[in-house]
């Protein structure tokens, strides 16, 4: 067989899977696996397919190339690639609040926390929003930690709160800890300066996946049992956000890439402004080091913070997450009601 007829074959098939993905992405269980591919695939292939069908020619490869650049017009929104930014804005306006939302990889579990905690401090943040304060028991479950003595002797001048397996410090004063519907998720108010309040949530969406052998059954039930807490965890959250007054920030580890269904879901919650990075493709994981292909980390705003400043810090080897560093500003006013 000639490479007209094998790019066109390559290309129907890419077709139909974006067509699935597009239907099934986010709505049934099934598909978290598929989904998982790496979101510049999304252009990537159908580049090279479209490559492959203008140089073979002839009816087939034209064909090829046709269904290839639909594909990557279809596609190109779900790659999660940005136009980077040529210009830089001005600096973040005097009083800006300095955030940062990380991942720390079950809370150096296996790293120095000799090392864990001054790098936790040198970052210098007004707020931090912390993720897997906890240990992996490496079944599917995870124990509960108590590190709140070390935390306030390394922070003694914030306000810490510990709940859910996440932590949430902050040198404003902490106006109140807020029950939510998504259980993974922590929303603390704090006090402006200027006597408004302003919400966080800090998030952790359950991951798709227990890394055990796709050859036993346990595998797949977990597959499902997860996809119906992901869509608990979004529909909570979503409920959260809406019923919240303040302007509010909601960061973390979403494990969901730009590519999954629930993107569509993320996206409602509020502004994402990942495009300040100033990256063509940001990305906030990797599954070995040099490797980042996804981006399952996000900060969203909603309608009364700015965000003037957003960009990835490198934590060595101390978590697989990229630390997300953001500045942001407040108006102080509430949100109108919805």
């Amino acid at each position: 067989m000639t490479i007209g007829p094998l790019a066109f074959g390559a290309a129907a098939l890419w077709t139909g899977y974006l067509l699935a993905d597009r239907l099934l992405s986010g709505r049934w269980w099934g598909w978290l696996l598929p989904s998982l591919a790496p979101p510049p695939l999304f252009v990537a292939v159908p580049v090279l397919l479209g490559a492959l069908g203008l140089a073979a020619g002839g009816p087939a490869g034209l064909a090829a190339a046709a269904l290839a650049a639909g594909a990557l017009i279809t596609g190109a929104g779900r790659s999660g690639l940005q136009r980077p930014r040529v210009r830089r804005g001005p600096a973040p306006p005097e009083g800006a609040l300095r955030l940062v939302s990380w991942n720390t990889q079950h809370w150096c579990q296996r790293t120095d926390p000799e090392r864990f905690y001054p790098y936790l401090r040198q970052l210098d943040a007004d707020v931090y929003l912390l993720q897997e304060y906890h240990h992996d028991r490496f079944d599917g479950t995870y124990a509960l930690i108590d590190e709140e003595d070390r935390l306030r002797a390394t922070f003694p001048e914030y306000g810490i709160v510990t709940a859910r397996g996440l932590v949430t410090m902050s040198r404003l004063p902490v106006v109140d800890v807020v029950e939510t519907a998504a259980r993974r998720t922590l929303r603390v108010d704090l006090r402006l300066p200027d006597g408004g309040v302003f919400t966080t949530f800090n998030v952790h969406i359950p991951v798709q996946l227990w890394l055990i052998s796709p050859l036993r059954v346990e595998f797949y039930r977990a597959v499902r049992t997860r996809a119906a807490d992901r869509e608990r965890e979004y529909r909570g959250l979503t409920a959260d956000v809406v019923d919240c007054p303040h302007p509010a920030l909601i960061a973390g580890d979403f494990n969901t890439t730009p590519a999954m269904g629930e993107a569509r879901k993320i996206a409602q919650l509020g502004r994402d402004s990942v495009h300040m990075t100033g990256q063509l493709y940001p990305a906030s994981w990797r599954l070995r080091p040099g490797v980042r292909w996804w981006r399952l980390d996000w900060v969203l705003t909603t309608p009364g913070a700015r965000v003037h400043t957003y960009r990835f810090r490198d934590p060595g080897d101390l978590s697989d997450h990229r630390v997300q560093e953001v500045t942001v500003t407040l108006d102080g006013a509430s949100r109108p009601s919805r």
